[in-house]
C-alpha cells in the first residue's frame, strides 16, 4: 500500500514520460501490483518446492 501511495505521488513527476496514459489510471497501477505479486509469489514457491522434495535426512547427512 505504501508502494502505490509512492507511485501515485511520483507519477506527477513523470507525467511527461508517460504517452497514451493518465497519470493516475487505475488499471495500469492494478496489472502492475498484480505482476509484481505473481514475480515475488514465483520467486518463493519454486525454491520451495525443490526444497520439499529434498529428504530431510540426506539434507542433514550432507552437512
Amino acid at each position: 500500500m505504501i508502494g502505490l501511495a509512492g507511485a501515485a505521488v511520483l507519477t506527477q513527476f513523470m507525467s511527461t514520460l508517460l504517452f497514451g496514459v493518465s497519470p493516475h489510471d487505475p488499471l495500469t497501477f492494478i496489472c502492475v501490483a498484480a505482476f509484481l505479486l505473481a514475480v515475488a509469489g514465483a520467486a518463493c514457491i519454486i525454491p520451495a518446492r525443490r526444497a520439499i522434495q529434498v529428504d530431510p535426512i540426506t539434507a542433514l547427512r550432507y552437512e
